[in-house]
C-alpha cells in the first residue's frame, strides 16, 4: 500500500510486534502431518505463514482471523498453492518491516515498495503489483505532468515519500494530513487541488462517499532529466511492491515468487486487480526503469520482471 515510507520507521517499532494484536497462534492449531515440501520452505512453524500486515484496505484488512484485500487476496492463493495456513499479526507499518527484519514474522505484505536499502535487510518477492502514481482529483479537474502542479494545494498524508516530491514542485503548497480522510474530506470542500495517496484506495472512497465527486488520475512520470534535476521527484515516478521476507528465507520467497509469476501468467493477478477496481494496464506492466534497478542487486542480470501482455 502501497505506503513508500522511510525505514527509520521501522527502528522505533522494534517492540511494537511483541505487543501487537495476534489474529492466529502456533501450537496445537498448527497444521498436522505437513509434507516434507513444505517443511523444506522454512517457515518459522512448519505448515504456518506467519505474516505482518497493518490495516489498510483495500490492499490488507483482517476479517475473521484471514487476510482480505488485494494483497490478502494474492497470498491466500500462494499460500494455497504452498499448502501454507497463513496466520497474521496485526501492527502498523514500522512494525511490518521490524517483524521481518528480525525473523519475528515470516512474511509482511500489502503494498512494500522495493528499494535498495530495504533489500539489504530483508528479501522481495518478484512485483505481485506495481503501483502507479496515482492522483485523487475533483470531477473535471484535469492534471497530467508535474508541471500541471505548480503554484496548487497538494495533498498526501505526513510520512509518505510524496511529501519529498510535492515540497520540491515550484510553488506548490503542502498539506499533509494524519491520514487519507483528512486528504478527502479538503479535496471534497476545496481546500486541496491534488491528493497523493494509493490508487486503491482513491477508488475505494470514490465508490463509499459519491458526495465528494472525486476521480483518479495517473500523473504522467517526470523525465530522467527531471528526477536528475530535482531527485526528490522520483516519488512521483510508479514504484514496484513486494512480499517481504527475512533475510534468510531464500527458499521460501523463490517458492512465492514462482507462484506470483505464474499468477501474471493464468490471467489470475489481473482479475485480482480488476477485482478492487484497477486498471490491470496500469498495476501489471512494469515500468522501464524496474528491471535494471534490481538487475545485479537482488536478481541476476537477466531477470525480467512479470508483465500482462500488452
Amino acid at each position: 500500500m502501497i505506503r513508500v515510507r522511510s525505514l527509520a520507521l521501522a527502528l522505533s517499532a522494534m517492540l511494537l510486534m511483541s505487543t501487537a494484536a495476534a489474529c492466529g497462534s502456533g501450537g496445537d492449531d498448527a497444521p498436522k502431518n505437513v509434507s516434507a515440501e513444505t517443511a523444506a520452505l522454512g517457515t518459522l512453524t512448519p505448515g504456518v505463514i506467519k505474516v505482518a500486515v497493518q490495516p489498510y484496505a483495500p490492499y490488507t484488512s483482517v476479517q475473521g482471523g484471514r487476510i482480505v484485500g488485494l494483497d490478502g487476496d494474492i497470498l491466500a492463493s500462494v499460500a494455497k498453492e504452498l499448502d501454507l495456513k497463513v496466520e497474521p499479526e496485526v501492527t502498523d507499518f514500522a512494525g511490518m518491516l521490524a517483524g521481518v527484519q528480525s525473523r519475528r514474522v515470516d512474511l509482511t505484505v500489502g503494498g512494500v515498495a522495493w528499494s535498495e536499502e530495504r533489500q539489504k535487510q530483508g528479501l522481495f518477492t518478484d512485483p505481485p503489483y506495481y503501483s502507479p502514481p496515482a492522483m485523487a482529483v475533483r470531477s473535471g479537474k484535469t492534471y497530467k505532468t508535474v508541471s500541471d502542479l505548480e503554484g496548487l494545494n497538494l495533498g498526501t498524508v505526513e510520512g509518505y515519500v510524496w511529501v519529498k516530491s510535492i515540497q520540491a514542485v515550484p510553488a506548490a503548497k503542502l498539506h499533509a494530513y494524519p491520514d487519507a480522510n483528512g486528504v478527502f474530506d479538503d479535496l471534497g470542500a476545496g481546500r486541496v487541488d491534488v491528493g497523493f495517496l494509493d490508487p486503491l484506495l482513491i477508488i475505494a472512497a470514490r465508490k463509499q462517499r459519491p458526495d465528494l465527486k472525486i476521480d483518479t488520475e495517473y500523473l504522467t512520470p517526470p523525465t530522467a532529466a527531471q528526477v536528475k534535476a530535482k531527485p526528490a521527484y522520483q516519488y512521483f515516478q510508479p514504484y514496484q511492491t513486494g512480499f517481504y521476507l527475512p533475510k534468510k528465507a531464500t527458499r521460501l520467497e523463490r517458492a512465492i515468487s514462482a507462484q506470483i509469476d505464474a499468477m501474471y501468467a493464468s490471467g489470475e493477478m489481473e482479475k485480482l486487480v480488476r477485482k478492487y477496481g484497477g486498471d490491470p494496464k496500469q498495476f501489471l506492466v512494469p515500468a522501464a526503469d524496474v528491471a535494471p534497478a534490481r538487475r545485479g542487486v537482488d536478481r541476476p542480470q537477466d531477470w525480467t520482471p512479470p508483465s500482462i501482455a500488452q
